[in-house]
C-alpha cells in the first residue's frame, strides 16, 4: 500500500465521508482538490491541472481555487448537479501540532443552497424527500433559504411523481429500499434533470432524530399525525442536520396539506398549458406566470407560482381572495400607492432564514429594519380598502416595531459589506467599543501632530510618519535630507532606494496602542453584531409570519393590476356542472398581441346535461388549440382567485386538467410521438372524473389515418358515454362530426375560415357545426412552401377527391344493381376498416367487441356482393359491347361529373347499365 504524506493521509479520511462531493480543501489562501476530484473539476470548471508531491513517486492531480472567491466555483458546480463538501482549518496553525486539524463544516448541494448569488430570487429552492410506509408514499419538501415545510401523503406512484414535479425539486432525496424497487429516481434524473440522493435513517438512529425534531416543530405531532409522516420529516431532517451542521432554527412552518385539497396539474399539463414556462424557449415571459407576476416583492413572486401550481377547491377560499381584487379595483389610484410602499420590503422570508443561519451580513440587517419601517404606512394604505379579507388581514400584522428600533440603536445606516472589518455598531450602544474608537481617532490625532513637530524640531519639511503591516508606524526622511538629521535622534529601521525609515521608542508605544485598540475594536464589534443577529433569530417566527401576509397582499394587488390592465372579470365559481364562458380571451396571447392585432373572443358553455364534449374542426392555424387552452387558462385562474379576461364567466369547480396537446417524440424514455399521445389520452380516460376538464388536440394523428380515426371515434364515445368530463375534443377527421346524430351531449362547432381570391382567410371565431374543409394546402402556403410544391398538391387532391368520389359512386351503384333499390342510410353513420381491425382498435375496445365484429362481417359481405355483381356485368358487358359501345362512350364524354349531385350520378350510371344489359 502506498505511504502518503500526513496531510494526504488527512485529506483521504475526510474525503471518505464526502464520497459524492467535491472536497474543497483548505490550504492556506486556497482550497484544493486532489485525485479524481481535481480531474473531473478542472474539466468542469476549465482551470488548471497540476500535480504536487504527497509521498509516493507519482505525483498527485491536483488543483485548486482562491478561498476569496470560492463561491463562483462552487455555484458553477451546483449548478451542473455537483455537491460540494467545504473543509476548514479549525485550529490556529501556529499553535497546531502536526497536520492542522480539519473538518467538513458544510455540504452544500442543489437542494441546500444558501448563498444570495446561487439562488432566483423569485423561485422557490425545494429539496424533497420521498419515503414509504406500508401503501403510501410521503413527501416532504423544504426550502431550507425560506424556512417552509410541506408534508403530504399519496397512494400511488403516478400521483406521487406529478406531485414531485409540481415543487419543481433541485435535489431529491429517496430512501435506498424505494429506489431500489422503483425507477423514479432514475426517470427523473434523466428526464427532468433533478440530482438525486439516496438517504435513510438507520433505525437505531431513529428515536433520537424523532426526539431533535419534536423539540424544533411545535405542531410536530399535530401535523406528523402518521407514521409515514413522521418518517418522512425525520429523514429530511437529518439530511440537513448531515450536510449544513449549524442551527435550522428557520425551520419552523410544517404545513400538512392533502393533495386532493387541490386542482391536479400534472407535468404534462404545466407544460402544455405553459402555466410557469413556454414549451419552445423555456422562459417565464410568454408563460401565464409572466403574465400575472406583477408582484412587487419577491416572496409574493414565490407565493404566486404556489398558488398557481395547487389551484383551489374551496370555493370560500376562492371567494376570499377575488373579495380583495375587487377592493382593490375599486380604488386603482390606491392600488398604485400600494405598489409604491410594496418596493420598500424586502425579502423577509430569506432574510429571517440567512438571520437564523448564521449568514446574515449587517446589510441584511439594514434591509429588515427598512422594510419594517414601511409596515405602519403599508397597513395605513390597506384601511382604506373596503375589504373584510384585508381588514382581518391587517388586524394580524405584527409591524415588529421592537426590533425595529432595536435594530436602528445597535447597526449603522451604511454598514460596509464584511462583518468583520468594523464599522457596523452604532456609535454609544457599547461602552468598552466606544472607548477602543476613541483611542484610535486620538491616536491617529497624535500621529498627526508628531508629525508635525518632528518637522519643526529637524527642518525637514519632507518628513513624514507612514504605517504599513510589517514595520507599524515609521517616520521617512527623503536620501538628500539625511545630511540635516542629527546623529543619534532617531533608530534606523529600513534603508530604500531614495529614503530611510527610522522608529522612536515613544512612536512604537502609542502605535501597540493604537493597533491594540484597533484589533480589539473589530474582534468587539463582530462579537456585537452576532449578539444582535442572534436575538433577531429568536424572532424568527414573528418574521415569517409578517412575510407570509406581505406576500399575499402582493399577489393579491398583482391579480388586479393585471386584471385592470386586460379588464378582466369577477367570475362566478360554483359547484355545479356548468362552465359558461361569454366572449372568453387567452390571456398571454391577448396581452402579447401587437397594437394593431385585437383578439377575437369566443364563448364556451359546457355542461353535462346537453353540451358536454365539444367536438371542434377547422383548419390548422385556425385557433382551434388557442381556443382550447384558453379554456383550461381562464378555469385555472378563476380557481386561484384571479379575475378572467372575458365578458362574464359562470364557472364550475373542477378537479383535474388533462392536456394532450402538441406532438413530440420522449427521446429519454424511448417512447415515440403516437406513443406519448396514447399514453397521455390513456391517463384522463382512466383518471378523469366527471368534475375534470379535458382537452384533446387531434388525437390519432400520430398513426395511419384509419387506424387514428377508429381511435379518435372510440375515445369520443368512452368520454361522453364512460368518463362525463367536460371535453374539448379538436380533430381534422371530418366524418366524426357525424356523431353528433347519435352522441346526444356531443356539439359540433368548428373554426371559422373563409376563401377569398384564392386565399384562405382565418377568422378565429368558433362557431357552431363542423367544418367541410381543412385548407391543408392553403396553409402550407401560407408556411412558404414552393409554389411548385403548392401547385402539384392541388393537382394530387382534385385527382384524389375525384376518385374518391367515383369510387363511393361505384360502390353505391353497384350496390344498387346487386339490391334493386337504393339503400337506406345505417344507424351507425360510420363504418371504418382498417388493414388489422384487430390491432390499435382493442386498446379503446370498451365493450364493444361483438359490435365490431359484426360490421366487419356485414362490410365483408357487402364487398363480396359488389364483386359478384361487376362479375356478372362484366359477362353481359362482353356479350352487348358490340351493339351499345359507342352510344354509352357518347354519354360518358359528355357527362358532366364535376356538376352533378351523387345521386345524379348515381342514375346515371344505372341507366348506363342498363342499356349495356339489354
Amino acid at each position: 500500500m502506498a505511504k502518503y504524506t500526513p496531510m494526504i493521509e488527512q485529506y483521504l479520511k475526510i474525503k471518505a465521508q464526502a464520497p459524492d462531493a467535491f472536497l474543497f480543501f483548505r490550504l492556506g489562501d486556497f482550497y484544493e482538490l486532489f485525485f479524481e476530484d481535481a480531474q473531473l473539476a478542472a474539466e468542469e470548471l476549465e482551470i488548471t491541472l497540476t500535480g504536487r508531491g504527497g509521498g509516493t513517486e507519482e505525483r498527485i492531480p491536483m488543483c485548486g481555487v482562491p478561498y476569496h472567491s470560492a463561491n463562483t466555483y462552487i455555484e458553477r458546480l451546483i449548478e451542473k448537479g455537483y455537491k460540494v463538501a467545504i473543509c476548514e482549518q479549525v485550529e490556529d496553525p501556529s499553535s497546531a501540532k502536526g497536520v492542522v486539524r480539519r473538518e467538513i463544516i458544510r455540504f452544500v448541494t442543489p437542494g441546500t443552497v444558501m448563498e444570495e448569488s446561487m439562488l432566483t430570487d423569485q423561485e422557490n429552492n425545494f429539496l424533497v424527500s420521498v419515503v414509504q410506509s406500508h401503501s403510501l408514499y410521503s413527501l416532504s419538501a423544504v426550502d431550507l433559504s425560506t424556512g417552509e415545510i410541506h408534508l403530504t401523503e399519496l397512494q400511488d406512484l403516478s400521483s406521487l411523481l406529478d406531485e414531485i414535479l409540481s415543487y419543481q425539486p433541485k435535489e431529491l432525496l429517496v430512501e435506498h429500499a424505494l429506489l431500489d424497487r422503483e425507477d423514479i429516481g432514475t426517470m427523473l434524473q434523466k428526464r427532468y434533470r433533478v440530482v438525486v440522493t439516496p438517504f435513510s435513517v438507520e433505525e437505531t438512529q431513529f428515536e433520537g432524530l424523532q426526539k431533535k425534531v419534536e423539540g424544533q416543530f411545535p405542531t410536530f405531532h399535530q401535523e406528523c399525525s402518521t407514521v409515514g409522516l413522521k418518517k418522512g420529516l425525520v429523514t429530511l431532517y437529518a439530511y440537513l442536520q448531515n450536510t449544513q451542521k449549524r442551527s435550522l432554527g428557520h425551520l419552523q412552518r410544517l404545513h400538512r396539506y392533502d393533495a386532493k385539497q387541490y386542482m391536479m396539474l400534472d407535468e404534462v399539463a404545466r407544460r402544455n398549458l405553459e402555466l410557469t414556462i413556454t414549451m419552445g424557449e423555456g422562459k417565464k415571459r410568454g408563460s401565464l406566470l409572466g403574465l400575472l407576476d406583477q408582484s412587487v416583492t419577491a416572496m409574493g413572486s414565490r407565493l404566486l407560482k404556489k398558488w398557481l401550481d395547487k389551484p383551489l377547491l374551496r370555493i370560500e377560499e376562492i371567494q376570499n381572495r377575488q373579495d380583495v381584487v375587487a377592493a382593490y379595483l375599486e380604488h386603482l389610484l390606491l392600488l398604485d400607492d400600494v405598489r409604491a410602499g410594496l418596493k420598500n420590503v424586502y425579502d423577509l422570508e430569506r432574510l429571517a432564514a440567512r438571520i437564523s443561519y448564521g449568514s446574515a451580513t449587517a446589510r441584511d440587517l439594514v434591509a429588515l429594519h427598512r422594510s419594517l419601517v414601511a409596515i405602519p404606512d403599508l397597513k395605513n394604505l390597506l384601511r382604506q380598502l373596503p375589504s373584510k379579507r384585508i381588514h382581518s388581514l391587517l388586524v394580524e400584522i405584527d409591524e415588529c416595531v421592537d426590533l425595529q428600533t432595536y435594530i436602528s440603536k445597535a447597526i449603522v445606516a451604511d454598514p460596509p459589506l464584511s462583518v468583520k472589518e468594523g464599522g457596523i455598531i452604532q456609535a454609544g450602544y457599547h461602552e468598552q467599543l466606544d472607548q477602543y474608537r476613541d483611542v484610535q481617532k486620538n491616536g491617529k490625532q497624535w500621529i498627526a501632530t508628531l508629525e508635525q513637530q518632528e518637522r519643526n524640531r529637524t527642518g525637514i519639511k519632507s518628513l513624514k510618519i507612514g504605517y504599513n503591516r510589517i514595520f507599524g508606524y515609521y517616520i521617512e526622511i527623503s536620501r538628500s535630507n539625511l545630511r540635516n538629521l542629527p546623529e543619534g535622534l532617531y533608530e534606523r529601521k529600513q534603508t530604500l532606494a531614495n529614503a530611510e525609515r527610522f522608529i522612536t521608542p515613544e512612536l512604537k508605544q502609542k502605535e501597540q496602542l493604537i493597533l491594540d485598540a484597533s484589533e480589539k475594536s473589530m474582534d468587539l464589534e463582530y462579537e456585537l453584531f452576532c449578539g444582535v443577529r442572534n436575538h433577531l433569530a429568536t424572532h424568527i417566527g414573528r418574521l415569517q409570519k409578517l412575510a407570509e401576509q406581505i406576500a399575499e397582499l402582493d399577489v393579491l394587488h398583482a391579480f388586479a393590476k393585471v386584471s385592470a390592465e386586460g379588464q378582466y372579470v369577477r367570475p362566478e365559481v360554483h359547484a355545479g356542472d356548468e362552465m359558461v364562458v361569454v366572449a372568453g380571451r387567452h390571456p398571454v396571447v391577448e396581452a402579447l398581441a401587437r397594437d394593431d392585432q385585437e383578439f377575437i373572443a369566443n364563448d364556451v358553455e359546457l355542461n353535462h346535461q346537453s353540451r358536454q364534449l365539444y367536438l371542434i374542426t377547422g383548419p390548422n392555424m385556425a385557433g382551434k388549440s388557442t381556443y382550447m387552452r384558453q379554456v383550461a387558462l381562464i378555469t385555472i385562474l378563476s380557481q386561484i382567485g384571479c379575475f378572467v379576461p372575458a365578458r362574464s364567466a359562470r364557472i364550475s369547480l373542477t378537479d383535474r386538467i388533462f392536456t394532450r396537446i402538441g406532438a413530440a417524440d420522449d427521446l429519454v424514455g424511448g417512447r415515440s410521438t403516437f406513443m406519448v399521445e396514447m399514453a397521455e389520452t390513456c391517463q384522463a380516460l382512466r383518471e378523469a372524473t366527471s368534475r375534470s376538464l379535458i382537452l384533446l388536440d387531434e388525437v390519432g394523428r400520430g398513426t395511419s389515418t384509419y387506424d387514428g380515426l377508429a381511435l379518435a371515434h372510440a375515445i369520443v364515445e368512452y368520454i361522453h358515454d364512460h368518463v362525463g368530463a367536460k371535453t374539448l375534443f379538436s380533430t381534422h377527421y371530418h366524418e366524426l362530426t357525424q356523431l353528433d346524430q347519435k352522441l346526444e351531449r356531443l356539439v359540433n362547432v368548428h373554426a371559422k375560415c373563409i376563401e377569398k381570391d384564392g386565399k384562405v382567410v382565418f377568422l378565429h371565431r368558433i362557431v357552431s357545426g363542423g367544418a367541410d374543409r381543412s385548407y391543408g394546402i392553403h396553409v402550407a402556403e401560407l408556411a412558404g412552401l414552393p409554389t411548385t410544391v403548392i401547385q402539384r398538391a392541388k393537382v394530387i387532391l382534385e385527382r384524389l377527391e375525384v376518385g374518391n368520389s367515383e369510387s363511393a359512386v361505384a360502390c353505391a351503384a353497384s350496390i344498387q344493381v346487386n339490391s334493386g333499390h337504393i339503400p337506406e342510410i345505417h344507424e351507425e353513420p360510420i363504418v371504418y376498416q382498417t388493414d388489422d381491425p384487430d390491432g390499435q382498435l382493442s386498446l379503446f375496445d370498451f365493450g364493444g367487441a361483438a359490435k365490431k365484429s359484426r360490421e366487419r362481417e356485414v362490410a365483408h359481405e357487402t364487398e363480396r356482393e359488389i364483386v359478384d355483381a361487376e362479375q356478372r356485368s362484366e359477362a353481359k358487358w362482353s356479350s352487348s359491347r358490340p351493339v351499345a359501345e359507342e352510344e354509352v362512350l357518347s354519354a360518358i364524354l359528355q357527362f358532366d361529373l364535376m356538376n352533378q349531385t351523387p345521386f345524379q350520378t348515381m342514375q346515371f350510371v344505372l341507366e348506363l347499365k342498363k342499356k349495356l344489359l339489354k
